[in-house]
């Protein structure tokens, strides 16, 4: 059974997280390559050392329990993990990822072999165990949220952003995909605003939603960036 084989993984101890990739925090480049020669000259004129412009008194994001992206399929949750994780020097981990090697096989395969509630069942298992690990960034599957325990777990051990799009966009997105079991149907689109009017008012719970679109990965990453430093104010004001 999947739910077995799932219940034997988590038994181990956790090892996975980073394993989509390892990132290190860029090294800061000296200010002589920031600035061009003309401009230390000024600055040197004007008795500024150049850290004064560099240097910024901004106290760094640093999250204290695990980030966990939701959204529909398309909406940008694994690239956005992973340019957050990369940005915060976290791990990142896709939970569709833990889930296919719990299970020994693709989540395609899940849901043709043994069913959606089998899939559930082993997603909402892995999902607590890297809820459990402590900091991180968890990308998650469409479905994900849409589960109460899973919804009621991570709203208890850690902080969800909500990707908001458009379904013409994530329709896009995804139309060339063939991983994607609910949308291996002749009429995508509709499958996708069905969707929509469906997990949006679920998602709408999430602790953070930010709207993305054609903007490009780095707005959509500064965006993320920004809502996350405006809930941690809030936070600390409570």
């Amino acid at each position: 059974m999947l739910a077995h084989d799932c219940g034997k993984f988590l038994s181990k101890k956790r090892q996975s997280i980073g394993r989509a990739g390892s990132f290190q925090r860029p090294q800061p480049r000296r200010n002589s390559e920031i600035l061009d020669q003309a401009t230390l000259k000024v600055i040197k004129n004007m008795s500024l050392e150049p850290t004064s412009i560099t240097e910024s008194n901004e106290i760094p994001l640093k999250l204290d329990r695990p980030l966990v992206l939701v959204g529909l399929m398309g909406a940008g949750k694994s690239c956005v993990g992973r340019r957050l994780a990369e940005s915060l020097d976290l791990p990142f981990v896709d939970s569709d990822g833990e889930v296919e090697t719990a299970a020994g096989c693709e989540v395609r395969d899940i849901f043709e072999v043994y069913g959606e509630p089998a899939f559930r069942d082993c997603e909402r298992r892995v999902i607590q165990r890297l809820l459990d690990g402590g900091p991180s960034i968890i990308a998650t599957g469409g479905g994900a949220f849409i589960d109460p325990q899973t919804r009621e777990a991570v709203k208890a051990h850690g902080v969800s952003l909500w990707l908001r799009a458009d379904p013409e966009v994530l329709y896009q997105r995804t139309k060339r995909s063939r991983t994607r079991p609910l949308l291996n149907n002749e009429d995508p689109l509709a499958t996708l605003t069905n969707l929509a009017e469906q997990r949006y008012p679920i998602y709408a719970e999430a602790d953070i939603t930010i709207d993305t679109g054609n903007e490009g990965l780095e707005m959509t990453l500064q965006k993320a960036m920004q809502a996350l430093k405006q809930h941690a104010e809030k936070e600390n004001q409570l």
